[in-house]
């Protein structure tokens, strides 16, 4: 959540900024600003509530410039959105922007008030600012270091300083922050995708790492402040996957990007001897628990399931929100399996944290390379998504089902010496079926338009259809709005009943052959309450079935892989219920891509 931006060259730093900002919004979008020393050694700060679109016009009109500056687009979490709460945030001679949170804001507020500061804002960030300016005494690396000893809670900083008007200082804790080399000039953000325009030379901060940017320079220092040195790593996706479908929706280029996405992920682990490298941290383990949030939760449901059935391990899964309050049952005997898009999800890491304090070996599955949580694990199962932009998550998602797939008959080879090779060639056949779903999504946005005006959607499904049905309602409430709930079909009569009524639209996932008939069950009920029916099914039969009143036929296969198939008309029919209703899909309302506060 939250983006940060920085330049320091010998060009104006406006148009950089303003580009980063822009590339950034996905991460946070009520509002944005920029901070600029200008050629009078002076901060000027423009910042403005909404999207960077009505920051440019404020900052055209003001003909500021300079060659040193940091920008930041804004989630909010305290305060408001509004001007006053925008980053930068200032404080005498000092501006800065942060991602994160300070716990103990209100009792550093609460000191610094009785010492005579005024606060203009209702943010924690002002905080930092205060202190940075009061106990500046010529050396920002000794005030960093004193002002983020009081400091509890997480935060990346980008810090200018009028007495220093060549530099930008950061330092980073539980926030994401990269470094970008550049020539005659250098960068940072808060992702890569702001910086992949100017640079493939990237550094990686730490927590707790620093740095002082110049434009011929940069400085890094460990946690006790001394200076040590960093290499580089090479940007390896290009400009074009940042830009959008041409439409201008980034949801659409990503799902249209599943096939290749799959294809990609399963060529990466077929080129590895996976068993081999799983082996030292899997062979004495005897229990699983997957941490994970929002869509990532759920493409855990269905590694639980896969992995349970095909090596006979018993796995536990938890949001990773709840994980650490629950005092879970952790050894060293355990595998910790952490599912996060970003890398960066704060409640991920910290659930991830606590498992290997308790001993607990360790898997991430991300679409970072880059990312906090790599530097975490025993072994790292990336997945080949390539960058994604739409907060809604498709494509890495798709993805994640692969590596969980993978993962379940690897477990199963190692663990109950299983022959997979049937269910292998049932999985590099996904990639193909995957794009005869995308070739086919024109009666998905017909049916979108007829239901668009629907209140309320629940969608229903029986084993790995359930945690697709999850799913399906996530992706339908989080950009169209609608009200929408995930149930274990059979679950319908313990409850959720009593909500079906006359056209209530319901959406039954029929892609489980052997629970197929269960599920009719379910169906038979709300239909006859007056439910409309959508089916997603790979049975031709269910077509003719007088209790359906719509099918969205997928192609047939193995049942263990029906996910991947399942979800994706989903995606598509939440994406057209969206634009049938005028909202902006890769934009929704109070959310944003990565979730890097607790």
């Amino acid at each position: 959540m939250c983006g940060i931006i920085g330049y320091v060259g010998q060009n104006d730093c406006v148009d950089v900024l303003l580009e980063g900002l822009k590339q950034l919004e996905y991460r946070g979008y009520d509002s944005a600003g920029i901070a600029v020393i200008n050629n009078d050694r002076k901060i000027n700060i423009i910042k403005k509530v909404g999207s960077p679109d009505k920051l440019v016009q404020e900052v055209t009109a003001s003909k500021i410039n300079g060659m040193c500056g940091i920008g930041h687009t804004r989630w909010a979490t305290h305060g408001k959105p509004s001007d006053v709460n925008s980053h930068p945030h200032r404080s005498g001679r000092i501006a800065l922007a942060h991602n994160g949170i300070i716990e103990n804001f209100t009792d550093l507020k609460s000191v610094l008030e009785t010492m005579g500061v005024e606060f203009v804002s209702e943010t924690d960030t002002e905080v930092i600012a205060h202190l940075i300016n009061n106990n500046y005494k010529g050396n920002m690396l000794n005030t960093i270091k004193e002002v983020t000893a009081l400091l509890k809670g997480s935060y990346a900083l980008a810090i200018l300083c009028e007495e220093e008007p060549d530099k930008i200082y950061v330092i980073k804790k539980d926030s994401p922050l990269v470094i970008g080399k550049g020539k005659g000039a250098n960068y940072l953000a808060s992702d890569i995708t702001a910086l992949i325009k100017y640079t493939d030379q990237i550094y990686i901060l730490k927590d707790y790492e620093s740095a002082c940017i110049s434009k011929d320079d940069i400085k890094f220092y460990n946690k006790n402040f001394e200076e040590i040195l960093k290499t580089p790593q090479s940007i390896d996706f290009s400009l074009n996957s940042l830009r959008p479908e041409e439409n201008g929706s980034f949801m659409l280029k990503e799902m249209r990007e599943i096939p290749d996405a799959v294809r990609k992920t399963m060529q990466f682990y077929s080129d590895k001897d996976i068993d081999a490298e799983l082996l030292p941290i899997v062979k004495d383990i005897d229990s699983i628990t997957i941490t994970a949030c929002g869509t990532a939760y759920h493409a855990g449901l269905v590694g639980k399931y896969l992995i349970e059935e095909l090596a006979r391990i018993p796995v536990s899964i938890d949001i990773s929100s709840e994980f650490r309050y629950k005092k879970p049952i952790i050894t060293d005997r355990t595998l910790t399996i952490a599912i996060s898009q970003s890398g960066e999800t704060a409640d991920t890491l910290a659930a991830l944290k606590y498992a290997k304090k308790l001993g607990s070996k360790s898997i991430a599955i991300t679409n970072v390379r880059t990312s906090s949580i790599t530097h975490m694990v025993d072994y790292l199962m990336p997945t080949i998504a390539g960058p994604e932009i739409g907060v809604a998550a498709t494509k890495s998602y798709s993805t994640q089902l692969i590596i969980m797939f993978i993962l379940a008959l690897s477990l199963g080879r190692i663990k109950k010496g299983i022959n997979t090779e049937e269910l292998e060639k049932h999985l590099r056949a996904l990639p193909a079926k995957c794009e005869s779903i995308k070739n086919d999504s024109e009666d998905i946005e017909k049916l979108a338009a007829q239901f668009c005006q629907a209140d309320k959607v629940f969608f229903l499904g029986r084993g790995l259809d359930y945690a697709v049905a999850l799913e399906g309602a996530l992706k339908l409430k989080e950009i169209s709005y609608i009200s929408s709930e995930g149930l274990a079909a059979g679950e319908l009569k313990h409850g959720t009943l009593a909500l079906i009524e006359q056209d209530t639209l319901v959406i039954v996932l029929l892609t489980q052959k052997v629970l197929e008939s269960k599920t009719m069950n379910a169906l038979h009920e709300v239909k006859a309450r007056g439910a409309q029916v959508i089916a997603v099914t790979q049975d031709e039969a269910v077509i003719e079935n007088e209790f359906v009143d719509f099918v969205i036929h997928i192609p047939p296969a193995n049942d263990y892989f029906m996910p991947v198939l399942g979800v994706m008309p989903l995606q598509y029919f939440s994406y057209y219920m969206a634009v049938s209703k005028g909202y902006n899909p890769d934009k929704p309302r109070n959310l944003a891509k990565s979730v890097t506060v607790e």
